[in-house]
């Protein structure tokens, strides 16, 4: 099965404000339907590379068998560490890096949802495709609609253990 994912995060331009992710989910059916679904949640205290690290975990966990994957984000942080291989030297690296000002190593930022993306990918054949900005793609808008949504609502979960619910499955 051929899936289409869009993701989103709005970290509302303070670290420690508000945030929320948006992710949209887009395949068909055996019969040629098109069909889409939708996620979204807020969350307090956080960035938004994890928050984008968060739709794409959302996304990837709602498929319940091997498909190919086409994931589009605005986060050249999250599609680089794909295509560009970073996790490849990070894990050789044991999730440190070189400080360069110190010369200290210190460990690669938001290590368990790195960890849970790399399982939730595994049996997937996944294209990693950077969205700049929001450039000619409507569907990524409308992330970026739901993951302000999610930012914006009244229900906003604390972001301190790094949980996020499993989504149900397509």
């Amino acid at each position: 099965m051929q899936v289409k994912i869009y993701t989103d995060g709005a970290a509302r331009g303070n670290p420690d404000g508000p945030g929320g992710y948006g992710t949209i989910l887009q395949y068909t059916d055996p019969a040629g339907r098109l069909h889409e679904r939708e996620y979204s949640k807020g969350y307090k205290k956080t960035t938004n590379n994890r928050m984008e690290l968060m739709a794409a975990i959302v996304g990837l966990e709602a498929l319940n068998r091997p498909c190919e994957v086409e994931l589009y984000s605005d986060s050249q942080y999250l599609v680089n560490a794909f295509n560009q291989h970073w996790l490849d030297s990070w894990l050789r690296n044991s999730w440190l890096r070189k400080n360069r000002k110190s010369g200290k190593s210190e460990p690669v930022k938001n290590v368990d949802l790195w960890k849970r993306l790399l399982t939730a990918a595994k049996p997937h054949q996944i294209t990693w495709n950077w969205v700049r900005g929001h450039n000619g793609h409507p569907e990524n808008e409308r992330c970026d609609r739901l993951a302000t949504a999610a930012a914006d609502g009244e229900d906003l979960a604390e972001d301190t253990d790094f949980l996020i619910e499993k989504p149900e499955t397509l």
